[in-house]
């Protein structure tokens, strides 16, 4: 079975990725140690109540102890991007962090191909 997005959710994920990168932009200094965090991929469920989010992670000794911290934040991260985006949604999704660690799969599928 093929699962593909609806434009709807498309939308939400652009407008949840674009907003939380901004927030992490203005506080990563404060609450993260001045870690570079961009938000890569939002996914949206179908009822739009659950959003995916994934992150690269710059600057980071230990990335999962990073996200971590994120996730135990996530309840404050919903309710600051629910007073960005509330005249947008109705309901602000449910949100679960994820690493985007596909850079480094990139990176290790190079260097076994001898391209590095």
């Amino acid at each position: 079975m093929e699962y593909t997005e609806s434009t709807r959710q498309k939308k939400v994920a652009r407008l949840i990725q674009k907003e939380l990168a901004g927030l992490f932009q203005r506080e990563s200094r404060n609450l993260f140690g001045g870690a570079m965090i961009t938000v890569t991929v939002v996914r949206v469920s179908p009822d739009l109540s659950y959003a995916r989010v994934y992150l690269s992670l710059f600057k980071v000794e230990k990335p999962q102890q990073l996200i971590d911290e994120i996730k135990l934040m996530k309840k404050d991260i919903r309710r600051r991007l629910g007073e960005i985006v509330g005249k947008q949604l109705r309901i602000v999704p449910d949100l679960d962090f994820f690493i985007d660690d596909s850079l480094d799969y990139f990176e290790k599928i190079d260097r076994l191909l001898g391209n590095a």
